[in-house]
């Protein structure tokens, strides 16, 4: 039996099945065409080999990782400069890379080492590629890739969690902004707080200095003078050794902070220093010895001393102060944080582990408002992507979550963003926005909140309004794990006011996100069936149903409770012209 170490790429087709139903030939032709001119010559100038074909699928091998990640961002990038050339052209590629040992049977090769490439393959967004931790360790440095740290990922017959990585590339870049694009500055002071290092590289001391990190964002976020940028876009660059001044460029912000947090028994050293990201030069630094019981007044004294650096003149303005604490418990904060990870990703089976966790994290500390909120808005997501078959009884039970969560904390964002949320569904329109506007008046830097803000003043018919609260949350974290319903809520706006081209451009950049929902695909067959794009709208259709089946008017009615049942329309009509079925 002959083995060897080798880099193993897996790729395959995105919607392959739905665009072979669509268009057989068609799609049979354009793939062959795209191997032939683009692919194979990549693979050829990357010293790779293909060791077979799948239909919709390559297997490729390399001597090298970085030769296969070079190939890859090539690939995905030739690929996506085909798309924006020609709009009718719906070939995407999700790929898998893996650094493994392969055993060799004649021209073919076997193994954990290919398996494991097929399922990273699998876990890669749209236009995407995903790495393994040892493919990772190899290629970091060596490529002009930007790698964002996943986390662990179970995979399907893989016995441990695999560490994963996600490669930035043109095709899954953010919607209208190309890696390393510059985002425009906002007229006041805006700052990006990167995740604190822990030099130790102990698990304990590094929760902590993440959990100081996210205060720090929290309270600078609360200052309504500020831009702040959201704790995911920041932690996607947490153990990367980064360039300054390129990353505040793709962030869109003047000021950078970070900082590394030391920890001997009882006692806490934070180093903090403030970056000018448009120069590289060190605005201010500090270093602040602590002991531990001490925390939180270290927090608020770094949040004074930060502002004061970064913009004197506010020195005499108001300065709002975090009110809110993290919790007493460790653990239940650590609860809260793994149950929002299992959120983030949309799945009916992540979802409810999410809520699994969200109820440890409170039974750890029942006066901890924010995994209450969270429950509710587990709730109002299970409705919304239709994984309940008693919407009203969900509903009722989030309302019941959410209402809690204020109780505890009236002062807490999160806890009337989930009121507000609820209420969304439930029709109640006025108290959704009256819900809103708190949780804004709270933190007004909060993405997410605007987000819902926008979707509730769409079902109130205030479409010019809706679109600036969604803009705002774009650009307040672009990076967002729910970017895509961010830009399916654009898409939706677009449609209900009949700009069906717009809508069908902000509904293709949603499902382009790994974790888009039914209602990405959804928006996107009916903007495209309004625009005579039959064979793509049948194809986002097919998506639609495959996410949701049973997918019906039925179910768009319950989840849009427009208070003008006529902005229903222009959704249905092009479900209709999609092929969607009464």
């Amino acid at each position: 039996m002959e083995r060897r170490l080798a880099a193993i790429l897996a790729a395959d087709v995105v919607g392959y099945t739905a665009m072979m139903g669509a268009d057989e030939s068609g799609t049979l032709r354009r793939l062959t065409a795209l191997r032939r001119d683009l692919l194979e010559p990549l693979i050829d100038e990357h010293q790779g080999r293909i060791v077979k074909l799948m239909g919709d699928g390559l297997l490729v091998e390399f001597a090298s990782v970085v030769h296969a990640v070079s190939c890859a961002l090539a690939w995905q990038d030739g690929v996506g400069a085909i798309r924006a050339e020609d709009r009718a052209e719906r070939l995407q590629f999700r790929i898998g890379i893996n650094l493994g040992d392969v055993i060799v049977e004649g021209d073919d090769i076997f193994g954990d080492g290919v398996n494991l490439a097929a399922r990273l393959e699998g876990l890669s967004e749209p236009g995407g590629i995903c790495i393994s931790e040892d493919a990772y360790r190899q290629a970091k440095g060596k490529t002009a890739a930007l790698f964002e740290d996943m986390g662990e990922q179970t995979l399907k017959n893989v016995a441990e969690p695999v560490r994963t990585y996600r490669l930035a590339t043109g095709e899954s870049a953010e919607p209208g902004q190309r890696v390393g694009e510059a985002l425009p500055l906002p007229e006041k002071p805006s700052i990006a707080v990167l995740p604190f290092n822990v030099p130790s590289g102990d698990e304990e001391q590094e929760c902590f200095a993440d959990g100081m990190t996210e205060d720090l964002i929290t309270a600078l976020s609360k200052i309504r003078w500020f831009f702040v940028i959201a704790r995911n876009s920041t932690f996607a660059h947490k153990g990367r050794a980064v360039d300054m001044t390129k990353l505040g460029r793709e962030l869109g912000v003047r000021y950078l902070l970070e900082g590394s947090l030391r920890q001997f028994q009882k006692r806490v050293r934070v180093s903090v220093q403030l970056i000018d990201a448009s120069s590289g030069r060190h605005v201010w630094a500090e270093r602040f010895d602590r002991e531990l019981d001490d925390i939180f007044a270290l927090q608020d004294e770094m949040t004074q001393t930060i502002v004061r650096a970064i913009e004197p003149e506010l020195g005499s303005a108001e300065r709002e102060r975090a009110i809110r604490k993290p919790p007493g418990s460790r653990n239940a904060w650590d609860l809260f944080q793994r149950g929002l990870w299992h959120h983030y990703r949309f799945t009916r089976e992540d979802i409810a582990k999410g809520r699994e966790f969200f109820q440890q994290a409170i039974a750890a500390d029942p006066n901890f408002a924010q995994p209450l909120a969270a429950l509710a808005h587990v709730c109002y997501w299970q409705v919304l992507l239709g994984y309940v078959d008693d919407a009203r009884a969900t509903l009722a039970e989030g309302l019941g979550y959410a209402r809690q969560a204020v109780s505890l904390d009236d002062k807490e964002p999160l806890a009337h963003f989930a009121l507000g949320r609820v209420h969304t569904l439930r029709g109640d329109l006025d108290s959704a926005k009256a819900e809103f506007r708190q949780a804004v008046a709270l933190n007004p830097n909060c993405a997410f909140t605007h987000y819902g803000f926008g979707l509730a003043l769409i079902l109130d018919g205030d479409l010019a309004a809706a679109l600036d609260h969604i803009d705002r949350a774009l650009r307040l974290n672009p990076h967002d794990p729910a970017i895509w319903a961010f830009l399916a809520g654009r898409a939706l706006a677009h449609l209900v006011s009949e700009e069906f081209a717009e809508a069908a451009t902000w509904a293709r950049r949603s499902v382009q996100s790994a974790t888009a929902g039914v209602w990405a695909y959804a928006v996107e067959a009916a903007a495209l069936g309004h625009l005579g794009r039959t064979h793509e709208a049948a194809s986002a259709l097919a998506e639609t149903y495959r996410l949701k089946p049973g997918f019906s008017t039925d179910f768009v009615r319950e989840v849009f409770p427009f208070r003008d049942p006529g902005h229903l329309e222009p959704i249905l009509d092009g479900l209709g012209k999609a092929g969607m079925k009464k």
